[in-house]
């Protein structure tokens, strides 16, 4: 796809090679939008470019890491005339579930924090102002990022880095009182997927259709969710 055209809706999905990213794409692609697509790596192929037979051309993929910051500008460039109807990020790493913060390394804790926290909001500060009025804002978070809920311990670094990512995407509409979109933070369960392992109990199709009607549910609400898979709100 060289161009989007004509009145179906745009989504831009930053982190959509594999797992739920592509789940993401694909659900949109059978709803009939008109699908933005990224990868990191622009040389190798992805399950998300498998997508493309079965597309009609309605699927664009743009290469970015969106930890290169000059990367996602150039993204921004190449995508300047366009409108979106849906912005979501999504991005994740893990560092060893059992690995304590008193013993992770220092570039371990940067790149978590980097690829889980930072970067998914330097995107959304990129892109939020391409959402229609009434359109949509989300990144990919996880019920392991609530504060409230930790009572299990585990995962100590990804939890504060999803716990980062809330804290800062709830800074961002703080300041942006007046804004007409609607702002998500969404958990999408454990997932069988790189990072979910096998021995997750849900699958891409079971998550990803509930997120999308999790979306489609608060549409309209204005302000920023926290909500799960099942489209319940989640305690901060």
């Amino acid at each position: 796809m060289t161009g989007l055209t004509g009145r179906q809706p745009v989504a831009l999905i930053v982190g959509a090679s594999r797992g739920l990213g592509w789940g993401l794409a694909r659900e949109y692609l059978r709803g009939g939008w008109q699908v933005i697509a990224t990868v990191r790596d622009p040389h190798a192929q992805t399950p998300l470019h498998a997508l493309q037979n079965e597309a009609g051309g309605r699927l664009r993929i743009e290469a970015v890491d969106i930890n290169a910051p000059a990367e996602v500008d150039a993204l921004a460039a190449r995508l300047a005339d366009v409108r979106l109807d849906l912005l979501y990020v999504n991005a994740g790493i893990a560092n060893d579930p059992d690995e304590k913060v008193g013993d992770v390394s220092t570039q371990t804790f940067q790149q978590v924090m980097l690829t889980n926290a930072l970067s998914p909001l330097r995107v959304v500060e990129r892109f939020a102002d391409r959402v229609v009025d009434d359109g949509r804002i989300a990144v990919m978070s996880s019920e392991l990022g609530s504060v409230a809920d930790n009572v299990d311990g585990g995962w100590e670094v990804y939890r504060a880095s999803k716990a980062a990512l809330n804290s800062l995407m709830r800074s961002v509409v703080a300041r942006r009182a007046g804004d007409t979109r609607t702002w998500y933070v969404i958990a999408p369960g454990w997932v069988r997927t790189a990072m979910g392992t096998d021995a997750a109990p849900l699958d891409i199709d079971t998550s990803i259709a509930g997120v999308v009607r999790a979306i489609d549910a608060r549409r309209g609400t204005r302000g920023l969710v926290f909500v799960n898979y099942r489209n319940e709100i989640l305690p901060w």
